[in-house]
């Protein structure tokens, strides 16, 4: 357990606990088949709704699940959100207070940068751009596992440790996810450390893409409703409570989404190719940077 702006707890979520204690709570971080899942909105509520939780539908660029689920919420809360895969590396989660007003940024914004496999980097989307277009939205914005996923640059901790980001654009954020279902336990605590160092509040969530995943990490905020949670959450009151996947699931994850960008195969190799020569040339450029700054005369 943790004490920071927030409380966090690496351990299975007790959801009987939480009610009791006056919390509303959510699984914040979760794909279904409209991304790079197969779950069907439907069933992640009616999970949602077995187990007593709420639950965020954040598909990577894409928002037509929504909708689906809210017809389908029958009492459960459901946050309109998406995950948003940047040109530049990071996924940033954004979470707004009504769908209309998510809907009207993702058809302004999202949907002119879209590629033909939708749920890749988008074009022209870096995330400072990003960060940008979301100032003055009615919404709340957190970065997606920080560290990013083995060795890469879709989280944006990971990219300012590289060098790649300025860390002044943390403050263009209202929180980091210092529990994500699929990073490690030490990625995850990194993300807590910097979260702390930066001064932002706390979000958790699966990132589940099966059906299964639901709800083992949860972001609780003491509020009656999805206006109040939010709020509560850019406020710095928020908790966090769960614990990651095994190796197996993981493993698991990682196979269904890979099928799934098979249905996207020529655009999907396309855009990791682009990604990872990014990547190289950020790496030389550091590199050389560097050399240069051991030795004035290769300066200018």
């Amino acid at each position: 357990m943790t004490e920071g702006n927030g409380l966090v707890m690496f351990a299975e979520p007790d959801y009987a606990e939480l009610g009791e204690m006056g919390y509303m709570f959510a699984d914040m971080h979760f794909h279904t088949n409209v991304s790079d899942s197969f779950t069907v909105p439907e069933a992640a509520v009616a999970l949602a709704r077995e187990r007593g939780t709420g639950l965020a539908i954040t598909d990577h660029n894409l928002i037509a699940s929504i909708p689906k689920a809210m017809r389908a919420a029958g009492g459960v809360t459901v946050i309109p959100g998406m995950e948003v895969s940047t040109t530049d590396g990071p996924h940033i989660l954004v979470w707004f207070y009504e769908y209309r007003d998510l809907q009207r940024f993702w058809f302004g914004f999202i949907r002119p940068r879209l590629l033909s496999c939708p749920w890749l980097a988008l074009e022209d989307c870096p995330t400072e751009k990003l960060l940008g277009a979301l100032e003055g939205e009615p919404c709340v914005v957190s970065a997606a596992h920080p560290m990013g996923y083995f060795g890469t640059n879709k989280g944006m901790e990971a990219c300012i440790r590289k060098g790649y980001l300025d860390s002044r654009l943390t403050r263009m954020l209202d929180a980091y996810e210092v529990i994500c279902g699929g990073m490690t336990r030490a990625g995850n605590l990194n993300a807590l450390a910097a979260a702390e160092s930066y001064g932002l509040s706390y979000t958790g969530g699966t990132d589940g893409h099966f059906l299964a995943d639901l709800g083992s990490v949860v972001t609780a905020v003491k509020a009656h409703d999805v206006d109040g949670f939010l709020s509560g959450i850019a406020a710095g009151r928020s908790v966090v409570v769960g614990t990651e996947k095994t190796a197996a699931e993981k493993i698991r994850t990682g196979s269904e989404s890979f099928a799934k960008f098979l249905e996207h195969a020529p655009s999907a190799m396309r855009v990791q190719s682009v990604s990872a020569g990014r990547s190289i040339r950020r790496g030389a450029k550091r590199a050389a940077d560097e050399i240069r700054s051991l030795d004035p005369r290769l300066r200018g």
